[in-house]
């Protein structure tokens, strides 16, 4: 098979796994994944805490529940101007806003990841 037409196999295939992927997964789960599960995280965490488990679960309550307040503060004026009707979805402040998003996005991820390492390590070390 010729190199080109080996390269827009290759790259076509990419592209579709990777588009199907976000409408199949990704996308699904960040319309479920918002700020619920981070409230019954915090909940249990501190209840687990309250009950006796080592102060670890306190820790990774506060971080889990600092998701909630990031969201609402951080996150949502930004999604508000990507919803607007207005905004041109081929525009540089387009791009310029998706990419705000993905950053702040990710301090949501290294909340989380950090809860649930505090909740871990509990686990494990005691």
């Amino acid at each position: 098979m010729p190199t080109l037409q080996f390269v827009a196999i290759l790259s076509t295939t990419f592209f579709t796994g990777a588009a199907i992927y976000i409408n199949l997964v990704e996308h699904p789960a960040r319309m479920q994944c918002g700020t619920g599960l981070a409230l019954i995280a915090t909940f249990a965490g501190f209840g687990a805490w309250l009950t006796g488990a080592p102060r670890a679960w306190f820790s990774g309550a506060v971080l889990i529940f600092g998701v909630v307040p990031f969201t609402l503060l951080a996150i949502m004026p930004t999604n508000k101007k990507l919803l607007d009707p207005a905004l041109d979805r081929s525009s540089e402040e387009t791009r310029r806003l998706l990419q705000q998003w993905g950053r702040l996005h990710a301090v949501r991820s290294i909340l989380g990841l950090a809860a649930s390492s505090a909740f871990l390590a509990s686990i494990v070390w005691s």
